[in-house]
């Protein structure tokens, strides 16, 4: 058994992880009615109370895809979770790879949790419904945090023969610092989150510890002031002139603002409240805000707050990748993402080139502005690229990529995308920088 000698070399991981033989079995489970003919699907809860499911092809070709969902989710874990992402990427299993997936065991900003709960489901799959030739961690945009940071967690055995990220998050918490931008600038613009007969607090931790604001309130308060629910004619020149002042000022669409108003309340609330003691990683001191004169204006009307150092240290240790992964790792990103922003891989490579393992990554783009999916033809391409640079050694081009996603495209459809001249700015090209 190699299980002691991991959880030597890496506490952190390990802490939580129980001996695989305490894993029991999975239950045949009804498959997702997109999934091919013969499919055999599997369900159950892990021994930290992850919901999961399981999907084996009837012509299988020997790899497993282990699956880190993205969110993250709030709340309670639920299986439908795992089904739902079964669903999405029911692509993989149409290409002939076998797939698992865990719901995790706790909602909210838990980056080396989650990646605890995807090794684990990784080994219920291995124990009980088959062994792969060559396994395959995949990552999708928060779950490319989770399994950036697995990877590195994971090294020993060589669990994984392989990783891929899509569309993920791969700066850490650093990522999320436009978030508190966003914030302060819709306050000073709307003033009505929150509003002035309201209990006021600092902006960067999301919500009060306790509070009962809901998700829908948010959108009403945003659709109020900004009217992000109507098409731009439809606004008045009041409304469409604070949006785009949001826009000019976080290079986001309009069409974001909603979900990333949300994201900045109730993330950075659960960030705050469970994972940094209360206080808040995310500061704008020293940020200036620059773009159109209305934007600039900004700089002396927007509430300014430091970011607390114990705090950045916390969700550091929980978020940032190392780049300590030791088999090849592709990614995979749309330009025009407006979720998670491109830039973020010119911070990963850089991450991997300090590490010296940049000759372990390949990264592609494509001319998306999606987030959640990019096409059907993309997905097939990167595995099977990615199972032959981890079976050969021979590192793919982004060019070969490209090329070979063609040959997919009678099978999944004319909709390969990608670009192999792009190349990344840095993040502060995107997110205004900070002290």
């Amino acid at each position: 058994m190699k299980l002691p000698i991991l959880c030597l070399a890496l506490l952190a991981g390990c802490a939580t992880q129980p001996p695989l033989t305490t894993e029991t079995a999975p239950q045949a489970a009804a498959c997702p009615a997109v999934l091919p003919a013969g499919t055999r699907c599997f369900s159950g809860q892990d021994s930290a109370g992850a919901p999961y499911m399981a999907a084996l092809p009837a012509q299988w070709n020997g790899t497993l895809v282990v699956h880190a969902h993205g969110g993250p989710t709030l709340g309670a874990p639920k299986l439908a979770r795992s089904v739902e992402d079964l669903e999405r990427w029911s692509i993989v299993v149409k290409a002939g790879y076998a797939w698992v997936g865990s719901a995790f065991r706790q909602g909210g900003v838990a980056v080396r949790s989650a990646a605890e709960d995807t090794e684990r489901v990784r080994r219920i799959f291995v124990q009980h419904v088959a062994k792969p030739e060559l396994t395959i961690l995949h990552g999708q945009s928060w779950g490319g945090n989770v399994a950036a940071v697995g990877a590195s967690m994971y090294t020993q055995g060589k669990p994984y023969d392989a990783v891929l990220l899509t569309s993920g998050v791969l700066a850490g918490g650093r990522t999320y610092d436009f978030r508190l931008d966003l914030r302060v600038i819709y306050q000073a613009l709307c003033g009505n989150h929150p509003r002035p007969d309201e209990v006021q607090y600092p902006l960067g931790i999301g919500l009060p510890a306790g509070s009962k604001l809901a998700n829908e309130e948010v959108r009403r308060r945003a659709n109020e002031c900004l009217a992000l629910d109507k098409p731009a004619a439809q606004r008045t020149p009041e409304q469409q002139r604070k949006v785009q002042v949001i826009v000019d000022a976080l290079k986001i669409p309009a069409a974001s603002i909603a979900s990333h108003l949300t994201w900045a309340t109730f993330h950075f609330q659960d960030i705050a409240h469970v994972r940094t003691g209360g206080r808040s990683p995310f500061g704008n001191t020293g940020a200036v805000y620059r773009g159109s004169s209305e934007v600039e204006k900004l700089n002396g009307v927007v509430a300014r707050y430091p970011a607390d150092p114990e705090a950045q240290a916390r969700l550091a240790a929980d978020t940032e990748p190392d780049g300590r992964i030791p088999v090849p790792v592709l990614t995979v990103h749309g330009i025009g993402d407006p979720t998670v922003f491109v830039e973020v891989h010119d911070t990963f490579r850089r991450t991997m080139e300090r590490a010296g393992t940049a000759g372990h990554l390949v990264q592609t783009f494509t001319a998306d502005d999606a987030h959640s999916y990019l096409s059907d033809s993309a997905y097939p391409t990167l595995l099977a690229a990615l199972s032959d640079w981890a079976r050969s050694g021979t590192k793919p081009t982004p060019e070969q990529i490209a090329t070979r996603c063609r040959d997919f495209e009678p099978t999944y459809g004319k909709n390969c995308r990608f670009r192999p001249e792009y190349r990344p700015q840095p993040l502060a090209t995107r997110i205004t920088p900070r002290d």
